[in-house]
């Protein structure tokens, strides 16, 4: 890049894109890399502050901004995105289908030390639609070292490409509802609707529901009768207090299903079990998920319906975000609610 007074500049070929900027109205792209200067533009970079210009020289050393970011996108990106074009020296990532966004934590770290390069994300772990912009990238300077962008690009795709985005998978969903209140008909079932209303965005089929009384060992048949007859994801409801009424947790035990926690630190849904009986995960969710809009269950479900199996580390690493502040206004998941610290 050489750096020539505007004055001078007529006739010649600019080097990067220059940004008008109107306070509070508008910022828009005034001149557009590779424009050819002209007597008229003189004054109107004048105006915008520009007593210089940069003159694009090309070398092997040096990679121009546009094309820096570029490749630092096409590097990073798995399956599920699609980029922008070059802006302003910046390109963005986008989402090319609904599903979870994955970000590799640690890598992105690495990159974002490196001298001059930055990439922005979301959140690791949360629902992204089609054509949402999931993150950004771009160099500081005009032009940065062809060394520096084949060190970032390394970073980007190594040992996994830095964002991708899984597909939902429309997984076949029982619900069992415990209860002899509810069995016995004293009071009307809530969940049945509420579990459905909830799985609806991930593609999830609804099965079946099936309402038990307050037995460990009918819970526990009917998990394994589920589990013969195709279930992809088991939802247990109800029981799942420490009331000596409420055994839900010892039915799902008695299934002979592996337990991964029971208790969680997320509030509200605190009292919640996953397990899982082979590949199909078992979910115990209190009674709390009827009156409170988000809870445990929600911060899971994006990860059950992507096919992920969920481990006690990352369950215990949701207390850094799991306080709900149950706003008047809910924006989840575009808030702090369960965005744990490095999952």
């Amino acid at each position: 890049m050489r750096k020539i007074p505007v004055n001078e500049a007529i006739g010649q070929i600019l080097g990067h894109d220059i940004i008008k900027i109107i306070p509070g109205r508008e910022k828009c792209r005034a001149f557009r890399r590779g424009q050819i200067i002209s007597a008229a533009d003189v004054p109107l970079l004048q105006n915008l502050g520009k007593e210089h210009i940069y003159i694009w020289e090309a070398g092997d050393e040096l990679i121009h901004e546009d094309e820096a970011a570029l490749r630092l996108a096409q590097s990073a990106s798995g399956p599920g995105i699609n980029l922008s074009e070059p802006s302003h020296g910046r390109v963005n990532l986008m989402a090319a289908y609904d599903g979870l966004l994955k970000i590799q934590v640690d890598q992105l770290h690495w990159i974002n030390n490196l001298d001059s390069v930055i990439f922005a994300t979301l959140h690791n772990n949360r629902t992204v639609v089609k054509e949402q912009k999931l993150a950004g990238t771009r160099v500081v300077p005009l032009a940065v070292e062809r060394s520096l962008v084949e060190e970032a690009e390394k970073l980007c795709s190594n040992p996994r490409p830095l964002i991708s985005v899984k597909p939902f998978k429309n997984l076949w969903t029982a619900v069992i509802t415990t209860g002899n209140e509810v069995c016995y008909g004293r009071i009307k079932d809530g969940f049945g609707r509420v579990i459905r209303k909830k799985i609806t965005p991930f593609g999830g089929r609804f099965m079946s529901q099936t309402i038990v009384p307050d037995s460990p060992e009918i819970i526990a048949a009917e998990i394994k009768r589920f589990i013969g007859e195709g279930a992809d994801f088991i939802i247990i409801t109800g029981g799942m207090s420490v009331d000596p009424d409420d055994v839900t947790p010892l039915g799902i035990k008695a299934s002979g299903a592996e337990v991964v926690f029971y208790g969680a630190p997320v509030l509200p849904g605190s009292q919640f079990m996953l397990a899982y009986q082979g590949h199909v995960p078992i979910c115990g969710v209190p009674g709390g998920a009827l009156y409170s809009k988000f809870t445990t269950l929600d911060l899971l479900l994006p990860r059950i319906f992507a096919e992920e199996r969920i481990n006690r580390s990352e369950i215990v690493a949701l207390g850094h975000g799991g306080f709900c502040e149950e706003c008047k206004v809910c924006h989840f998941p575009a808030c702090p609610f369960g965005k744990a610290t490095y999952l």
